[in-house]
C-alpha cells in the first residue's frame, strides 16, 4: 500500500481552507489528534461517527483506531474528495455522509452496536449537537469526545455553585458523567481561533442511574437559569404557568427551598424538580 500523503500537503493539493462561515478552524497538531483519537477507547466493536471532519485532521488517528467502521458526516462538501481520498489509505469500513449533522439520523446509520462520537466540532453547532446527542432516545452511543470552545466545556462539566453552572451541565448530569481531559491552545489550529479549546470526554450512565425525561428538565433548567438573580419562587413561574400550576407547589413536591437560586441547586434537584413538573402537567 503506498504511503498516505501529509496532511498539509493533501489541503494544499485539493486547494483546501477553512471556512468562517462554517466555523472552521483545522487541527493540523499530529499528536493531539492522536490523543484526542486515543480518548475513544477500544473501538473494535463500535462504529465512530465523526462530523465535520474537514480535510482529515481527526480522521486519519481516528482510521488507525481500526474501529468496526467510521461514519463521517460533513456538511462542506469542498471536504469530501479529500476525505476520499484518505479512506483509501485504509482498509477500515469508511462512510461518509454529505449533510447537516444537526438534521441526521445518526441511530439509523448505525445500524447495530454500539457507537463512540469524537469531533472537533465547528463552534457555531457545538451546543446544539451536544444536547441533541444528549436527548437521543434511544441514546446509541457509549462515549463522546468532542472538542467544544473552552468556555463551553467549562459549562459542560460545571459543578454545582460554580459561577458556570446552568442548564448544559445539568442536561449532562442527566444521562452522563462528563470531564475536561486536554486543553488545546488556539496555535493548534489554522487559522487560529480568538479563543482557547477544550476537550470533553463524556461517558453515558448505566441505564438505571440515567434521569430520561430532557424535555421537562429543559423546560424547567430554562425557566430556572432564565432569570438566574431571583429565587426560584420568582424565576420558575413561566414553566409552572406551562403546567397549571405555581411555582410554590412545584418547589414543595420536589424538595426544594423556594428562597433559593438556581445556581444552588445540584442537579439531583432539579431531576426532582422535572418530575414534578411532569406529574403537574399530566
Amino acid at each position: 500500500m503506498t504511503t498516505l500523503p501529509p496532511l498539509r500537503d493533501m489541503i494544499a493539493d485539493f486547494g483546501l481552507r477553512a471556512d468562517k462561515s462554517f466555523g472552521q478552524h483545522f487541527l493540523l497538531d499530529l499528536n493531539l489528534t492522536a490523543k484526542i483519537a486515543s480518548l475513544c477507547g477500544d473501538v473494535s466493536d463500535a462504529t465512530v461517527i465523526e462530523v465535520g471532519p474537514g480535510p482529515g485532521g481527526l480522521t486519519r488517528p481516528l482510521l488507525d483506531l481500526a474501529p468496526k467502521r467510521l461514519i463521517a458526516i460533513e456538511m462542506d462538501e469542498r471536504f469530501i474528495p479529500a476525505l476520499e481520498a484518505t479512506g483509501g489509505y485504509y482498509e477500515v469500513p469508511f462512510d461518509i455522509i454529505h449533510g447537516d449533522a444537526l438534521k441526521a439520523d445518526e441511530a439509523s446509520l448505525i445500524g447495530a452496536g454500539p457507537a463512540v462520537i469524537a469531533s472537533n466540532l465547528p463552534y457555531n453547532v457545538g451546543t446544539p449537537l451536544l444536547i441533541k446527542w444528549l436527548k437521543a432516545d434511544p441514546i446509541y452511543w457509549r462515549r463522546l469526545v468532542l472538542m467544544f470552545q473552552k468556555e463551553v466545556a467549562e459549562r459542560i462539566v460545571a459543578p454545582v455553585g460554580a459561577k458556570s453552572y446552568g442548564r448544559l451541565a445539568i442536561l449532562t448530569a442527566a444521562v452522563a458523567s462528563a470531564q475536561i481531559v486536554l486543553k488545546a491552545p488556539a496555535r493548534a489550529f489554522t487559522p487560529p481561533p480568538k479563543v482557547e479549546s477544550a476537550v470533553v470526554m463524556v461517558d453515558l450512565l448505566p441505564a438505571e442511574k440515567r434521569f430520561t425525561d430532557l424535555a421537562a428538565l429543559e423546560i424547567v433548567t430554562e425557566s430556572a437559569f432564565g432569570q438566574r438573580r431571583k429565587t426560584l419562587r420568582k424565576s420558575l413561574g413561566v414553566a409552572a404557568g406551562r403546567a397549571n400550576t405555581n411555582a410554590d407547589a412545584l418547589l414543595k413536591t420536589a424538595g426544594i427551598d423556594p428562597g433559593a437560586r438556581a445556581e444552588t441547586i445540584p442537579p439531583d434537584g432539579f431531576f426532582r424538580l422535572a418530575k414534578a413538573w411532569r406529574a403537574a402537567r399530566g
